[in-house]
Parts: C-alpha cells; sequence; structure tokens
C-alpha cells in the first residue's frame, strides 16, 4: 500500500502543550497537522468535543429545509394560479 503524504494529516488528541512534539515527515514531505477533520462522515476534533460536527450537520439541515420550504410554497403558488 501506498500513502499519499498530500493527504495525510496529524491530528494531536491532548490539550495544546508549550511544546509541541516534533512535526511528522512522510517520505520526505511534512504531514500537515490540523486540530480537526472529517473522517467517514464524522468530524473528530482534538479536544474530543462534537461542536464541529453538531454545526456542520445543523447547518446542513437547515439548507435542505430551506429548500422544501421554497418548493413546497412554489408548488402551492403554482397549484393556486391553475385554479
Amino acid at each position: 500500500m501506498i500513502v499519499n503524504g498530500r493527504k495525510t494529516k496529524e491530528l494531536l488528541i491532548a490539550p495544546v502543550l508549550k511544546d509541541p512534539p516534533p512535526s511528522v515527515s512522510l517520505s520526505g514531505m511534512p504531514v500537515e497537522r490540523v486540530t480537526a477533520f472529517k473522517l467517514l462522515g464524522v468530524y473528530v476534533a482534538s479536544d474530543l468535543k462534537w461542536l464541529q460536527h453538531v454545526d456542520a450537520i445543523t447547518s446542513k439541515a437547515a439548507k435542505r429545509l430551506h429548500f422544501l420550504k421554497q418548493l413546497k410554497w412554489s408548488r402551492s403558488r403554482a397549484l393556486g394560479e391553475m385554479i
């Protein structure tokens, strides 16, 4: 198996330290250190809290609900004009 260094991320699951550990490199390429990332549809944060995941899901649901409301409004208006 070949590991793609550009897609690889490093997540430290610990409080931010005054002196963080040295950065990791893979095949001579430095691995990006992140505080949160999406893994199999779930946002994982370094503090192991769900806030970022809940915000993303809430935002997605609000967008879909808005679309459904617009669709309902336009459909009821189109039916009203037919009568």
